[in-house]
């Protein structure tokens, strides 16, 4: 490298700061959004929403999708490893900030949008009208053998039933913790994990009696399931949005504007269609977001 003039010229210094500007240029053009996603069906299709409304709108995408639970998401997202993933306002309120629950949807969307913002500089776009819920489902054979309708009835009759859970059920201030302190009782005769995919087909195999549900899970409505009241009203509203890093949208100003149209489409029976389609129809995840782009014209088709 030869060696640098102690004083430049003015050309020279013009030269050097066109090399700079052009260097910075060619980075820019070359830096990606990395777009995450938690390790379930409805993650995944929303992972791939995002990454395809943001490739439509000229930016260059990495997926990362499939990285597991919310607390490997989060710290992905804080890291710097990916700038944007799906998440939900009731669990980001129990389980991130650890507050207690809150029923009203808006209010709860505001607390998690300020503190988001304050603790962790980072940004929650316009939520969807769906509700994911936590629940717990049975069939409709074993509601009415036990009388199974609300949760109060599964918090006394618990010592006679099987649980499915997925993992983090368990050790969550919004799984089996909460419900034991809001209903208590939940003593269940047996407790077995199970992976998320796995957790109808245990169901109506007869392996477990009662199972971790979510409120737009596809099987529901398939399986003609009895998703069991909440009738002391313990889980807050999940309503799912686009969460980013300032320091992404600060590159990336055109992000909201990208991301804010899909949310109004997302309702609880569209997401039941959509997730039933991957899990039940074995379609992918990309393939079933790119039809649904489509069909609400956010996105043309390709082919």
């Amino acid at each position: 490298m030869p060696p640098v003039p102690a004083k430049l010229t003015r050309a020279q210094a013009l030269a050097l700061l066109g090399g700079v500007a052009t260097l910075s240029a060619c980075a820019h053009r070359g830096a990606a959004l990395g777009i995450g996603s938690k390790n379930f069906t409805e993650e995944l299709l929303l992972g791939e929403m995002y990454a395809q409304l943001l490739e439509h709108g000229g930016y260059q995408v990495a997926r990362k999708l499939d990285l597991g639970g919310t607390n490997i998401a989060m710290a992905s997202l804080l890291r710097g490893a990916i700038d944007c993933y799906p998440e939900y306002t009731g669990t980001a309120l129990l389980t991130q900030l650890k507050r207690a629950p809150i029923h009203d949807r808006l209010v709860v969307y505001d607390t998690v949008k300020r503190l988001y913002r304050e603790r962790y500089d980072l940004t929650w776009l316009l939520p969807a009208p769906m509700n994911d819920t936590q629940a717990l489902a049975t069939t409709q054979a074993m509601s009415r053998r036990f009388g199974l309708v609300t949760l109060s009835d599964c918090a006394r009759l618990a010592p006679r039933l099987r649980l499915g859970a997925v993992p983090e059920f368990t050790d969550r201030p919004d799984g089996l913790p909460g419900l034991q302190k809001a209903y208590g009782g939940f003593r269940f005769a047996a407790i077995t994990l199970i992976d998320i995919g796995l957790k109808y087909k245990a169901l109506l195999d007869g392996q477990v009696d009662v199972v971790v549900a979510f409120g737009t899970d596809g099987q529901i409505d398939a399986y003609h399931l009895a998703v069991l009241e909440d009738d002391k009203h313990f889980f807050p509203p999940y309503e799912v949005a686009p969460v980013v890093r300032n320091d992404a949208l600060a590159r990336f100003p055109r992000i909201p504007g990208m991301l804010n149209p899909l949310a109004p489409h997302l309702t609880d029976r569209t997401m039941r269609h959509l997730n039933w389609r991957v899990d039940g129809g074995h379609e992918e995840p990309a393939d079933v977001a790119a039809d649904f782009l489509n069909v609400i014209r956010l996105v043309p088709r390709t082919s």
